[in-house]
């Protein structure tokens, strides 16, 4: 959502600290707030105005019209601001249909004045500019200001000086005031522009000859341009509506809102109801609650919310365990039910999604039995077979009652079901599965072309016109016969206009991939002779080519940095499709329409501030380019193009026949509604001819009545269906269409959102558009206005179908349509990595791990979160045990691997490893190059006898052997004992390393057999020579081969096999590296030149024969 609804506190903050106006803004910043937890005697300290002043208290929690409903305090002193307070603070109040607990207040100077001082000003956004209110009486009794105010249209991109106020606005202000309160509106202009609000009404605005007072404020700022306005902003709160609470699960959901690039609301309703919703789409979100609300569950419906953008399995388990941590917190007598719902999603991998709220019911299948929780699950999309398949499978599993239902049940006969009002079938029929449909049975390798390039239902006529420019709604309609509805209608064929032909090509903007070759698969069973897809522009990388399929075959695709490249290369494009994020999506639309050859940009991202968005409809309506979007899936035309992944995947594309055209257009504001159009429409009627989500935006880049003229000039097109919603009065241009005559097709509409007028507290639904500001923009008016002016329109959206379907066959019956002969269209082979997602194929893997795994949500070390790695505190030992031993190691085990990698991470510069990393770090070489030197010098001359001397002390002490004869075998032999032995240290000299090491296996570890052993073969070879002592790689591998041994966590011969495998050795690697790293850096800091080895500490011998 975009406009949202800031603070009275809020809004005089930012209007305090940003006008730039040479009017005399008085009280600035003197306001306190105050709630329950409030301190007066440190608020009277903070601000000690309040016990000297007249003071005005009032609630601030977003309520109209406080004057009139007696919530004011005007002209107390501080005491009697607090007497007032105790009157009314946590009193429940009634404000309109809600009631709500007063709980947050603002108090104020209170300024003396004289009714002809109060004036009323306004500013708020549509779609063509800005407009200014200004009425020159304010106060309580200001009225019907829209009937009454003098207004300024400020275009997009305009400004406003102070000549226009006063001319236009300021007609009846005495002169004295004038000039005051044109510099004053000119300032609040400019601030409303540059903090982008959406909304921002004084009233009144007290103007005295010392200067201006900002009474009552009311504002809304357009919460989308955070990242724009985030340093100005700071961190804003924004308040629920009156009468609805602020819930800490709302504010959670929030949050995993603002770090997902999917959409995930939540907003409660009414805790203790029964009816649950979890729905997929923001347009699906808002029908679930109306046909919850027509079947007569308003009072019972819990919440409103909405999951979409393909969030992750781990995003959609805590959504779901959200709602159900909500819905098992209190008994209904009744019992609850969940509806699982959602239409036919685009690209969301259903499977997925669903296998987050399987993992959330069975965290809680005991509480949901416990509250008698029944499920009722509709949903289709990309792999909806399986995400069906296992939620039917867990409620078997664990006994909770669920019903499960896919595309071939209308998309709300669940809600229906849930509350009884149709009965639930026990076997549903069942769509093909995905695999059904890619992997045909049939024998024709590709279908005549002729056949499906036409409409579905007339003889075939070229689809070779140019693309058309944007059409402006209303235009005269030429020379056509027109009749009413049900009636044929001639139109001139040369008067058609298309965005999409089959020809079109278009560059992609943005890496993309899937949604490209989605479009490939498409334009190839449309049997199109060439891709749509021209090239594809990515400023992130250089320009490269990228393989896509193409059928069977593999193709090469462009991929640009820049956008001029691409349009110069490519002069046949005329459609972008851009992919941009919402930061960079204004700033790639303006470059694309520099270039005249582009006609129609698609903009898929979300979340471009409206004010952004004016501007790009103001440059496209200049140009004659028509935008669909933002936020928006795109749009298809079925046998000629599709938009990224409009239809979504190709199972779907093939059982709602959009591989050729039908006869029914439709626009629809969302992009999963309109996916399940194709869906209904498929199913009443020969099929879609073209249809468009326009997006669900406040101000989309094309409107409805662009899109319904085009397709009454079309003559394929026999029949159109809108789908509105709440918000916005667009659709009352249709039914001025439909009354003048201009629109003659028969039109099936339905808004969505009706259940608006049903709730006590205003709802902001999914989409940032979806919300009524007046009367004319509710559903409910909309809906009666479109069947008065003459559109069939349904009594809910559970009619839709049968609605489109009467209004077809009558067509038909009149030969107005049709039918054609279906004919199948050509295989396309399924790319591997979906077949394995469907578990259709399997493969030999070509790794095998068993140590980690990066796939989910969080990493997991041999099947330990990472989470719990940290909360566990296991350190970097435990770590290492994880990985390399694939055991969560006792603690002592874990502490003595830290001390292993501590002893053995230096041992000065002059060892060979060292050296040579030195040597490399001298020379120039990265620190990559440096430490491979120094490690390729271990082995077991330098510190690879670690493994070793645990192979040699093992098999010596498995076998019996005395150390004695161990000793004697070893020399007998011509060996050397591995890790015996050191170049300076002796048993005079003792290595504190050693000595550490073993203190701690002495005081730890459960046995020390091994260690035993040694140090007794150390007493023998000591005796020989004092320097032939265990040095500390020998106590590390005989150590070690202890803690396998008896540590608990392994059996004999598990702990061998890390023996075998050299696991000790990587001990010492892992702690060298430390210190090779450390000189390399050292010599680095120390600026160490080349190193050349000195002359004279090499000793030159030459051959005799040479010297002689």
């Amino acid at each position: 959502m975009s406009a949202k609804a800031i603070s009275e506190q809020t809004g005089k903050e930012f209007l305090y600290k940003y006008i730039s106006t040479s009017a005399a803004v008085q009280n600035r910043f003197r306001y306190a707030r105050v709630t329950a937890d409030t301190d007066w005697d440190r608020l009277t300290q903070e601000q000690p105005w309040l016990l000297t002043e007249r003071l005005v208290v009032k609630p601030d929690q977003l309520i109209k019209r406080r004057g009139k409903l007696g919530l004011v305090g005007i002209n107390l002193d501080l005491h009697g601001v607090r007497d007032w307070l105790k009157t009314h603070f946590m009193k429940e109040t009634t404000v309109g249909k809600a009631k709500g607990v007063l709980r947050n207040f603002l108090i104020e100077p209170f300024v003396p004045h004289e009714q002809d001082e109060e004036f009323y000003v306004c500013i708020y956004a549509m779609r063509e500019g800005d407009h200014v209110l200004f009425h020159h009486e304010g106060g309580v009794e200001v009225g019907d200001v829209d009937a009454k105010a003098q207004r300024l249209m400020v275009a997009v991109d305009e400004k406003l000086t102070e000549d226009q106020v006063t001319e236009q606005l300021l007609t009846n202000v005495s002169e004295d005031k004038k000039q005051v309160i044109a510099t004053f509106i000119v300032g609040l202009f400019t601030l409303y522009e540059e903090l982008y609000f959406t909304y921002l009404e004084i009233n009144p605005l007290v103007v005295t000859q010392d200067g201006v007072f900002i009474l009552d404020m009311a504002a809304k700022i357009d919460a989308t341009a955070d990242y724009i306005c985030k340093s100005k902003w700071g961190d804003v709160e924004f308040p629920p509506p009156f009468g609805r609470e602020a819930y800490p699960e709302e504010a959670y959901i929030a949050d995993l809102d603002a770090k997902s690039g999917a959409s995930l609301k939540l907003t409660l309703l009414n805790p203790q109801g029964r009816i649950w919703t979890m729905v997929a789409g923001g347009g699906a979100s808002v029908v679930y609650s109306d046909t919850i609300c027509d079947l007569g569950g308003v009072d019972e419906l819990a919440n409103y919310g909405e999951y979409s953008g393909a969030p992750s399995e781990q995003q959609t388990y805590d959504y779901a365990k959200t709602i159900l941590a909500l819905m098992t917190q209190e008994k209904h007598p009744e019992g609850k039910v969940l509806i699982i719902g959602g239409s036919i999603a685009n690209f969301t991998n259903v499977a997925a999604t669903f296998k987050g709220i399987v993992r959330a019911i069975k965290d809680y299948q005991g509480p949901l039995k416990e509250h008698e929780v029944t499920i009722f699950v509709r949903r289709g999309g990309p792999n909806y077979q399986e995400g069906l398949r296992v939620m039917g499978e867990v409620g078997k599993t664990t006994g909770i009652p669920i019903h499960v239902f896919g595309t071939e049940t209308h998309m709300t006969a669940i809600v229906g079901m849930a509350l009884g009002h149709r009965p639930i079938p026990n076997e549903p029929p069942k769509d093909a599965h995905t695999a059904n449909f890619l992997l045909s049975a049939s024998n024709s390798a590709k279908t005549p072309a002729a056949t499906r390039t036409a409409s579905f239902s007339e003889p075939r006529t070229s689809n070779d016109v140019t693309p058309a420019k944007k059409s402006k709604a209303g235009l005269p309609a030429g020379n056509k016969e027109r009749r009413t509805h049900l009636h044929t209608v001639t139109v001139d064929a040369g008067a058609e206009t298309t965005l999409f032909k089959k020809t079109t090509k278009t560059i992609v903007w943005g890496m993309q991939t899937r949604a490209v070759q989605g479009m490939m698969d498409f334009d190839y069973v449309c049997s199109r002779d060439e891709p749509s897809v021209a090239a594809m522009v990515y400023p992130f990388t250089g320009d490269h080519k990228q393989k896509f399929y193409w059928g069977h075959k593999e193709i090469l695709l462009p991929v640009y940095k820049n956008m001029a490249d691409a349009m110069k290369k490519h002069p046949q494009v005329d459609v972008l499709i851009s992919f941009a994020s919402l930061r960079s999506a204004f700033d790639s639309t303006i470059e694309a329409m520099q270039y005249p050859q582009i006609h129609t940009i698609a903009i898929i991202a979300e979340g471009i501030p409206e004010a952004q968005t004016r501007k790009m409809i103001k440059m496209a309506d200049e140009k004659g380019v028509t935008i669909i979007g933002p936020a928006t899936v795109g749009g298809i035309k079925p046998g000629c193009f599709k938009i990224g992944n409009t239809g979504g995947m190709l199972d779907n594309i093939l059982a709602s026949k959009l591989y050729r055209p039908g006869s029914v257009a439709y626009v629809s504001r969302s992009g999963g509604m309109s996916n399940e159009l194709n869906n209904i429409i498929s199913r009443t009627t020969d099929g879609v001819y073209e249809g468009v989500a326009i997006g669900g935006d406040r101000y989309p880049g094309s409107t409805f009545m662009d899109h319904v003229l085009r397709y009454q000039d079309t003559p394929g097109v026999k029949m159109i269906i809108m789908l509105g919603e709440i918000g916005g009065t667009e659709e009352y241009r249709i039914c001025q269409g439909i009354q003048e005559g201009r629109i003659t097709k028969p039109v099936v509409c339905w808004c969505i959102g009706t259940c608006a007028t049903m709730f006590a507290s205003e709802v902001q639904f999914g989409h940032a558009g979806a919300c009524a500001n007046q009367a004319s923009e509710t559903a409910v008016a909309k809906n009666q206005a479109l069947r008065d002016a003459g559109a069939y329109v349904p009594k809910s959206f559970d009619e839709l179908g049968n609605v489109i379907s009467t209004v077809y066959e009558e067509l038909v019956a009149n030969g107005t349509i049709v039918p054609a002969q279906e004919v199948p269209p050509p295989t396309v082979p399924m790319d591997y990595s979906w077949a394995r997602e469907l578990g259709l194929i399997r493969k030999p893997a070509s790794f095998m791990t068993s140590i980690c795994d990066e796939r989910g949500q969080e990493l997991i070390y041999a099947g330990m979160p990472i989470t719990e790695v940290f909360k566990e505190e296991m350190g970097l030992g435990g770590v290492l045990g994880l990985l390399w031993f694939q055991r969560r190691l006792p603690r002592y085990a874990c502490h003595f691997i830290e001390m292993c990698l501590m002893v053995t991470a230096d041992h000065g510069p002059a060892v060979s490893g060292a050296h040579n990393t030195i040597v490399c770090a001298r020379a120039g070489k990265d620190l990559i190059s440096s430490l491979t030197s120094g490690l390729l010098t271990i082995g077991d001359r330098f510190g690879g006898a670690l493994d070793a001397a645990a192979k040699q002390f093992s098999k010596a002490f498995d076998s019996g052997m005395l150390p004695m004869e161990f000793v004697n075998k070893m020399k007998k032999d011509g060996k050397l004992i591995m890790g015996i032995g050191h170049r300076v240290k002796s048993i005079n000299n003792p290595d504190m390393r050693v000595q550490i090491l073993k203190d701690y296996v002495k005081q730890n570890f459960p046995s020390s057999h091994l260690l035993d052993y040694a140090l007794d073969v150390e007493k023998i070879t000591t005796s020989k020579k004092p320097n032939l002592i265990l040095n500390v790689d020998g106590l590390i591998g005989v150590a070690f081969v202890d803690l396998l041994r008896t540590c608990g966590g392994f059996t004999r011969d598990e702990a061998d096999e890390f023996v075998e495998i050299g696991a000790l050795n990587g001990i010492f690697v892992l702690g060298r590296s430390m210190g090779f790293i450390g000189h390399y850096l050292d010599q680095k800091r120390l600026k160490q030149g080349l190193y050349r080895h000195p002359w004279d500490d090499i000793s030159y011998v030459l051959p005799e024969h040479m010297s002689m």
